[in-house]
């Protein structure tokens, strides 16, 4: 990203019609994004105005720049420009017409996703981690994957968006729901981890009690569970047991089967678990050595 990419605020300020809340998108800790349509190309965007924050937050929102802005996969959604003015930074995006995946999985079933929609915004992630962690020049760990941060394009293919701000979140999209629920509220509410849930139902006999059931019966059983199966072991307290990128974008194109393992085997050493299994060699195999894993792992996989 160079001098060439930076915008002026007058120009997003008539993209925008004055930031009117009328197009507000969203918003959230880090800011509100706005729609607006750039008054010279035409272009549709999104504009993410970070505003009222320190100069260190502000540095660390342009380490966002620098990182995406020379990036450039089919699953990441696409930097436009910035603008930096006084104490106010704007981030420009691609428009996604089709919102975040958040807004399937969390509203009524009218607007919900179907099985074959969901797993390919699933690959569509998964390769864009693999491209972030593996496949591009430098190691960029996201640090906040969520449904939230999951873009839909025109074809509902899965874009990655907004980078480098807290820390990496693993969410199951086959189960629809959050990866933390309050329950019995009148009872003044109990906290519900999904990961714990989903590792519940599979203890009882049936992890595919965890699927959503908006998803309705045109689903492909055992492609369910092995997503959920993936998602408690990128879920392990133990990092080295947690597949990589690499891994998971193998199980999740059936270039590779998913080990076989018992919900026991997540509460114990996730390194005998594997070990058991494939081995340590197969490891090294997907990472290129174990040096790959220990820079993987060092920055929350």
């Amino acid at each position: 990203m160079d001098g060439k990419n930076r915008l002026k605020f007058k120009d997003l300020y008539f993209a925008t019609e004055g930031f009117k809340e009328k197009g507000l998108l969203g918003s959230g800790g880090f800011g509100s994004v706005y729609k607006g349509v750039m008054p010279k190309t035409k272009k549709e965007v999104a504009v993410k105005r970070v505003s009222n924050k320190s100069q260190q937050e502000l540095k660390e929102f342009v380490s966002e720049i620098v990182s995406i802005g020379r990036m450039s996969h089919r699953n990441l959604v696409p930097l436009v420009g910035y603008c930096l003015r006084k104490d106010e930074l704007l981030l420009v995006y691609d428009y996604m017409p089709n919102g975040s995946l958040d807004k399937y999985l969390h509203s009524s079933p009218e607007v919900t996703l179907d099985w074959n929609q969901r797993i390919k915004v699933i690959r569509g992630v998964a390769s864009a981690l693999f491209f972030l962690h593996e496949d591009w020049e430098q190691v960029v760990i996201h640090r906040d994957v969520k449904a939230s941060n999951v873009l839909l394009d025109v074809e509902h293919n899965g874009r990655l968006g907004d980078f480098g701000l807290a820390r990496l979140c693993g969410h199951e999209v086959a189960c629809g729901r959050r990866p933390l629920e309050v329950q019995n509220c009148e009872n003044g509410g109990e906290r519900v981890f999904l990961v714990d849930w989903v590792l519940g139902l599979w203890n009882e006999g049936d992890i595919l009690d965890a699927k959503d059931p908006n998803l309705g019966t045109e689903i492909d059983e055992r492609e369910v569970e092995m997503v959920l199966k993936l998602g408690l072991l990128c879920s392990h307290s133990d990092p080295y047991t947690r597949p990589t990128m690499r891994q998971v974008l193998h199980y999740l194109r059936g270039d590779a089967v998913l080990p076989d393992f018992l919900p026991l085997d997540l509460r114990g050493s996730g390194r005998m678990m594997l070990g058991i299994h494939h081995g340590l060699s197969e490891l090294s195999m997907f990472t290129g050595g174990s040096s790959n894993v220990d820079s993987i792992l060092s920055g929350g996989r």
